[in-house]
């Protein structure tokens, strides 16, 4: 995989964002395979589509790109809140690449993708509406919070500059889809959230005591819901039916690891 960006595609700009955007746009299209199904190349699409940038011809998985300098914080700024949220129930809403590249060199330093089916409605934040003296007057932005994304749903393609093994990313994409099963938005984030507090005991094998640490946490998520052990020991056991966990007795599981 060819790290460097091409200057060259984007002389006749002269704006650093245009060129960026046009630079780091082909390098995806002639460099980035399909996670989903191994696809050697994706498609673009046409510009200012609202919801995505390419797709895989192949599988009709849809990708959107996020290029920037710094390493991604705790949030990304996207596009109308509205038609994240409809795309998010509809189930329409895109994958997101997430490109870091250092701007001396034009390299690429990192690339991850954020399988949709980690999406929910509780990490798309509202932004405030723009003012009315603004050329969009009232037109309503969102920010993804990242911090609320399990590490599981960040699969790097390149990280530190080291192009990651295609057959282990392939992997790491399947071992999640099982949560495409989860329809109900709801229903995922209970599965989502328990997933992030099973990765913040960072270690392979917990017990459901370890777990039940973070009913208080889930209580603030949750308030409404007066049986969070009930609901910790169901995602738990969801888990384990789609193998993302491994049950070894005594109230307790493994993480299983990626073939």
């Amino acid at each position: 995989m060819q790290l460097s960006f091409l200057p060259r595609l984007a002389a006749a700009y002269t704006s650093p964002l245009q060129r960026i955007r046009v630079m780091s746009e082909h390098w995806v299209r002639t460099n980035v395979y399909c996670p989903n199904c191994g696809r050697v190349n994706i498609d673009k699409y046409t510009n200012n589509r609202p919801v995505g940038d390419f797709f895989c011809a192949s599988c009709k998985e849809d990708y959107e790109l996020k290029s920037q300098k710094g390493q991604f914080g705790n949030r990304i700024t996207d596009g109308a809140y509205r038609t994240m949220v409809e795309c998010l129930h509809a189930n329409k809403n895109p994958n997101f690449f997430l490109l870091n590249y250092d701007f001396p060199t034009l390299r690429v330093v990192n690339l991850l993708i954020i399988p949709k089916h980690f999406f929910t409605p509780q990490i798309i934040q509202k932004r405030n509406p723009l003012s009315e003296t603004a050329r969009r007057a009232g037109w309503t932005g969102c920010n993804i919070l990242l911090q609320q994304i399990p590490h599981s749903g960040r699969i790097y393609l390149i990280k530190n500059r080291v192009v990651e093994a295609k057959a282990e990313v392939l992997d790491k994409w399947k071992k999640t889809l099982f949560l495409r099963e989860q329809k109900d938005t709801s229903a995922k984030g209970w599965l989502l959230n328990v997933m992030r507090c099973v990765e913040k005991l960072n270690r392979e094998t917990f017990s459901l005591d370890d777990v039940y640490l973070f009913e208080h946490e889930l209580k603030q998520i949750y308030p409404g819901n007066r049986h969070v052990k009930e609901k910790i020991r169901q995602q738990l056991q969801v888990l384990r039916d789609k193998g993302y966990l491994e049950f070894i007795g005594r109230a307790s599981y493994r993480l299983r690891k990626v073939d």
